[in-house]
């Protein structure tokens, strides 16, 4: 997601220029039309978030280092690097390459839709599931686990990007900011609006009507 944003994600000119390359390509440039700075699309929660800020709002609701994590993505931008923090905070994170063996790696290498679709069973039989950014998958799996009533963390986009561009706020007061803002927003049902999908919010359209 990080190239289907306008944003930047602290990797200097080198990351400026290999982003702004896949985004010409890809989007046409459409991204980089964008009018705002990168910290007026935070503040406004456009910008994924990063393994690290995930890391870091997980243990400020509470989970710490016994918490098993499995990494849902086909490819994380940064690689290792990006990764490494998240890994430090939760060292019992997989993903597919430690579950599987090397033998049921073959047999998907290349299939993109069936790695994925491995991906969203896993995320669907988790007792939490988070996601960094909001997209298909991520609409997906918040209306079926809602719908199934499973317990899903929507990430405060808005308030988690005030949080993170004050780097002058101290653990506690994130903390207190992380827990406070995501107050009911674990997954509950939220009745769709007429211009909302329903793939996303399924009720009341998925509800009996007898």
């Amino acid at each position: 997601m990080a190239a289907h944003s306008a944003c930047d994600f602290g990797g200097g000119r080198a990351e400026k220029l290999a982003l702004a390359k896949y985004r010409q390509v890809i989007w046409q440039g459409r991204v980089l039309n964008s009018q705002l700075t990168d910290e007026e699309l935070r503040n406004t929660g456009r910008c994924p978030l990063t393994p690290e800020e995930i890391g870091l709002i997980l243990v400020a609701l509470g989970f710490d280092n016994s918490t098993r994590l499995y990494l849902a993505s086909h490819k994380v931008y940064g690689g290792e690097a990006r990764i490494s923090s998240l890994r430090k905070l939760f060292p019992l994170m997989e993903d597919k390459r430690s579950l599987a063996s090397e033998d049921e790696l073959a047999k998907v290498e290349g299939k993109a839709s069936v790695l994925a679709a491995l991906d969203y069973y896993i995320s669907m039989h988790s007792d939490v599931f988070i996601s960094a950014s909001p997209g298909n998958m991520h609409n997906a799996l918040l209306a079926h686990r809602a719908y199934r009533n499973l317990k899903t963390i929507r990430p405060n986009m808005a308030l988690l990007g005030h949080v993170f561009v004050n780097k002058s706020m101290e653990w506690s007061g994130f903390q207190q900011a992380v827990q406070a803002g995501h107050k009911g927003r674990y997954g509950q049902i939220r009745l769709r609006k007429p211009t909302q999908s329903i793939y996303t919010y399924p009720a009341p359209d998925c509800m009996c009507q007898g």
